[in-house]
């Protein structure tokens, strides 16, 4: 937990450029790919420092809200399914110094599961942290500008645009998505007409 929390101050004054608002145009290939679950839970969230009040409850639906909007969109042929962690989070508050300007912070665990194969694609849960977009709503910080529900949408869209990069770098580089090889038919040598 005291590792989240020094990640959060360590990310205090970072800013974003995760860009989510991509969702009008086609969506990136992703081979084979369509979601099947999209299961998100909030076991140990923890709240970080300075932050906004959130429910457990307000941030599965933001990030499982934001996860359809982008990943329903996929239309392959074989199931994946998605098992998300909130981790932890900050919602920058209204009436902290303008100097301070602290931006806000979702950590999130990634499981990705084949539902052909009956396992995970990725043993070890892949961490994502997200930070919400510069802007010139969030240049002095997100709290004085934009409401919890505002800043919660921001995070969960960028959180779904990151796990699509994270499944684009896992099919180039592993080939989660690729079609299975079909093996060549036996063909036997046709016979020597000479």
């Amino acid at each position: 937990m005291s590792r989240i929390l020094i990640l959060f101050a360590l990310l205090f004054g970072l800013t974003a450029c995760t860009n989510s608002n991509d969702l009008d145009k086609a969506p990136v290939d992703l081979g084979t790919f369509q979601l099947g679950h999209n299961v998100v839970v909030a076991p140990k969230m923890v709240k970080g420092p300075v932050s906004r009040e959130a429910s457990k409850e307000e941030w599965i639906a933001s990030l499982h809200g934001a996860i359809a909007e982008r990943f329903d969109r996929y239309e392959g042929d074989k199931l994946f399914h998605f098992g998300v962690s909130v981790e932890g989070y900050v919602l920058a508050q209204p009436g902290i110094p303008i100097v301070a300007s602290p931006k806000s912070v979702l950590i999130i665990n990634l499981t990705v599961w084949d539902d052909a194969k009956g396992k995970k694609l990725n043993e070890k849960p892949e961490q994502i942290t997200v930070l919400e977009t510069f802007s010139g709503d969030t240049l002095v910080g997100s709290g004085l500008t934009q409401s919890k529900e505002q800043q919660m949408l921001n995070l969960s869209r960028n959180a779904a645009k990151m796990i699509q990069d994270y499944l684009v770098k896992k099919n180039t580089e592993e080939g989660w998505f690729k079609p299975d090889a079909t093996p060549m038919p036996d063909v036997e040598a046709a016979p020597d007409e000479s």
